[in-house]
Order: C-alpha cells, then sequence, then structure tokens
C-alpha cells in the first residue's frame, strides 16, 4: 500500500501497533459523538482488536489509511474509503480524527485532500460522497474547503446526543476537483 505524504501528514497502512490509539478513539464519547451508531456501545477489547484485523486485510472494495504524523509515523486517525463501485467508479469516505488535542488543526484537511488525489488520480473514481450529522460543523467546513456539495439531506434521521440530528449527504465530483496543489 502506498504512503500518501503531505506537510503535517501522511496516509498510511493500519499497523498492529494502532491497536492502543484505536483504543482510545473508539471509546471517547467526545470522538464518537460525530460517528455512526456502530460506536453507540463501549467496545471490548476483542472488538477492537477484530475492527484492527479487518482494516489490515486486503479487500477489492475498500482502501483504509492511517493518518499519521509526517515525520513520526505515529496515529493521528483514519480515513477510509469504504463500498468502492468500481463498475460505476465511487466510494464512500469516511474519516475520523482520533483525540480531541487534534482537532482543529487542519489534519482532517490534509488527510481528505490526499485521499481525494489518491482516489481520482490513481483509482481513477468519478465520484466520492459522504455523510455528515448537522451539527458537526467543523467536519462540514471541511468537507466544503475540499470541494464537497451538499446534495441531500435525512431530516431528523438519527437520534445522536439527546436531539434527532439531521444527515447530510454530500458528494464531490472529479470534474468539480479543487486544484489545491497550484
Amino acid at each position: 500500500m502506498p504512503h500518501l505524504i503531505g506537510r503535517k501528514v501522511m496516509l498510511r497502512e493500519y499497523r498492529q501497533e494502532d491497536l492502543v490509539p484505536i483504543r482510545r478513539w473508539v471509546n471517547n464519547p467526545e470522538v464518537v459523538r460525530y460517528l455512526s451508531d456502530i460506536f453507540l456501545f463501549p467496545h471490548t477489547l476483542e472488538d477492537t482488536q477484530a475492527y484492527l484485523q479487518s482494516k489490515m486485510e486486503p479487500r477489492e472494495d475498500n482502501r483504509g489509511f492511517v493518518i499519521a504524523d509526517a515525520a513520526t509515523e505515529l496515529f493521528i486517525g483514519q480515513i477510509n474509503l469504504d463500498f468502492i463501485d468500481w463498475k460505476n467508479r465511487y466510494g464512500k469516505v469516511g474519516i475520523v480524527i482520533g483525540s480531541p488535542e487534534h482537532f482543529g488543526k487542519g489534519y482532517g484537511t490534509e488527510a481528505m485532500r490526499l485521499l481525494i488525489d489518491f482516489a481520482f488520480d490513481e483509482l481513477n473514481l468519478n465520484r466520492l460522497e459522504l455523510d455528515v450529522f448537522d451539527f458537526n460543523e467543523r467536519a462540514r467546513r471541511c468537507y466544503a474547503a475540499c470541494g464537497f456539495k451538499e446534495e441531500g439531506r435525512l431530516r431528523q434521521r438519527q437520534f445522536k446526543n439527546g436531539r434527532y440530528a439531521d444527515v447530510i449527504l454530500m458528494g464531490l465530483l472529479k470534474s468539480e476537483r479543487i486544484d489545491w496543489k497550484s
């Protein structure tokens, strides 16, 4: 698997030593409040080990990366391209920054841009899509800055953090891609 290197982060393969930092975020309410309901209940060590193992095994419809510090290769978060549809040339993006101390520092935006370049240039996909909760303003700003556009809204789709939240569907076409290299 290639390493995708930016100024602050690199996207690299999952490693066994990522178990400890993954264990920290999967049970951190401040992190998982922005994620899907697969993190509704605390994860056991066995759950996390199985999750990491699944990310380390190659799959045809998935390309997953650890977001790591570019200098040290230490875990910051994860970004995955899931459910790749090779016939129709699209995939669904999922991202998590694994600790609140890394929030708001541009790691997610740089990781997203690296993944977009990889998806469009290396995998020759035509479309990327993702879901985001309406209350996740930081993520919505990141996605918009990377060129994603709101395509739909599932009103009051999820009960999160004591209220019903809208799920916003966002997409990015290869032809709409922002040239951030110039």
